[in-house]
């Protein structure tokens, strides 16, 4: 099969893929847009081209928002390939898919990943059980499908998602169980110190404690500094377990919630597979605690020609999202003639004003939300592993047999070789082994990843 030749490459249709796709094609380059789902949004706004009213007030203004980067970039021309799962991304800039069970692949001159963020993992005792899931997945099917869950749910962990979700339930008339919020007084101590700069970002602060307002006015039970969190099973009638309470503990004083749904959330980390597939610089973030690649000031990697535009490079959200696709965009067009220096300088100008406008909260809340040791680095009884069923002790039962980072650890025991390909035990490992071996997380690493990045049958690759 021959590849079909474009200027740019562009995967991943979220804010910061609209924006750099629109821009690109707008300036007269030849660009594909491949995304895996079957419409354009990304996570923070998927389903906007066909969610209808209703469901837009539910969910707010800033997901409508999200409608206008949707209209530009069917305006600007680029070509959109939908249900497309690219699963590898050479560092020749050749961009692999699979659609419909077929397999294509484009070569370009110019790629531009804004794959987004993937939730940090939240192992607690019982967050494997039926019945418990990421605040992510659950906003995703009331994006999606309009799907609110059956019984009141409780809302557990820390960062302006928890808040956000509770904010939208309300508006949806769901009755919220409890929120649960991890944060203590000592974290907001340390956020003071940004407080400036977060008063100096007032539109963004103030919609924070108006999600609080809401949730407290609608009478939601709120309790915080949550500690020693456990999800506590119960068995059916046919023997299976499903999650049953949430036990926790705030200022010594033990709590317990029957909940049948418990939402879990710690934040989001970039999804930095296909950078580290490509064997791109990657760094330790000690505000974020992840992994990011290592970009120059308009996303491109050491990797030439290859940009990360969005969270893929450090969390930032989406308006900030939204900004870095416009940069990356105009440094590929200025690389490839479209524009000179001094233009791509020039339209660039107004993004970056707005990125360090947007990006001025940032600080304040790494530092408010970050997540507890105990909610990263579980008790040896804990499984980290979720596809292979290896558990915290299991990897520090490997580090005491000589394991010093996540790549030894597959050859232990299998960990992060199953089909989500690490990305829900990645980070959890790393500080795992960093914390038996007393060293820093930069210095144990990371899964060593490979294509397929997304998984693919010997037939359908046979197919390329």
């Amino acid at each position: 099969m021959v590849a079909e030749q474009v200027d740019v490459a562009v995967v991943g249709a979220g804010p910061a893929g609209l924006s750099a796709a629109a821009r690109a094609a707008a300036l007269g380059l030849s660009v594909v847009l491949l995304d895996e789902q079957d419409a354009v949004g990304g996570q923070i706004y998927r389903a906007i081209e066909r969610t209808d009213a209703r469901r837009r007030e539910i969910l707010g203004p800033d997901y409508a928002a999200g409608a206008v980067l949707a209209q530009a970039f069917v305006r600007s021309g680029a070509r959109h390939v939908a249900n497309a799962s690219v699963w590898q991304v050479t560092r020749e800039r050749s961009v692999h898919y699979l659609k419909d069970g077929k397999v294509g692949s484009f070569e370009a001159k110019r790629v531009i990943l804004a794959t987004g963020a993937l939730e940090r993992p939240f192992p607690i005792p019982g967050w494997t059980l039926p019945g418990v899931l990421t605040a992510g997945a659950a906003q995703i099917l009331l994006k999606s499908a309009g799907e609110v869950p059956a019984e009141p749910p409780v809302l557990v962990g820390c960062g302006p998602l928890l808040y956000l979700l509770g904010w939208q339930y309300v508006r949806a008339g769901v009755p919220i169980r409890a929120l649960v919020d991890t944060t203590r007084h000592e974290d907001r101590w340390r956020a003071k110190r940004h407080l400036l700069s977060a008063v100096r970002a007032w539109p963004f602060l103030s919609k924070g404690l108006q999600l609080m307002r809401t949730l407290r006015e609608a009478g939601v039970p709120m309790h915080e500094a949550a500690d020693d969190l456990r999800v506590e099973a119960a068995r059916g009638a046919d023997g299976s377990e499903r999650a049953a309470a949430l036990h926790f503990t705030t200022q010594g004083n033990a709590h317990r919630i029957e909940a049948s749904v418990i939402l879990l959330h710690q934040g989001v980390v970039p999804n930095t597979q296909f950078t580290l597939a490509l064997r791109a610089k990657h760094r330790w973030d000690a505000a974020q605690l992840c992994f990011t690649p290592a970009t120059d000031a308009w996303g491109e990697l050491d990797v030439p020609g290859i940009f990360v535009a969005g969270d893929g490079s450090g969390i930032g959200g989406a308006l900030a999202a939204a900004e870095q696709g416009e940069l990356s965009a105009l440094a590929v067009a200025a690389q490839l003639g479209a524009i000179d220096t001094a233009s791509r300088d020039r339209q660039a100008a107004p993004h970056r004003r707005k990125l360090a406008d947007v990006m001025r909260i940032r600080a304040f809340l790494d530092s408010l939300y970050r997540p507890r040791d105990a909610n990263r680095i579980p008790a040896d009884d804990v499984i980290v592993c979720r596809c292979e069923e290896v558990t915290a002790g299991d990897v520090r039962g490997f580090v005491e047999l000589g394991c010093l980072g996540p790549n030894q650890a597959k050859s232990f025991g299998r960990c992060g070789m199953g089909p989500c390909q690490g990305r829900l035990c990645g980070l959890t490992v790393t500080e795992v082994i960093a914390q038996a071996r007393k060293v820093e997380p930069e210095t144990v690493g990371y899964y060593r990843i490979r294509p397929p990045i997304k998984p693919l049958t010997l037939g359908e690759l046979a197919g390329e």
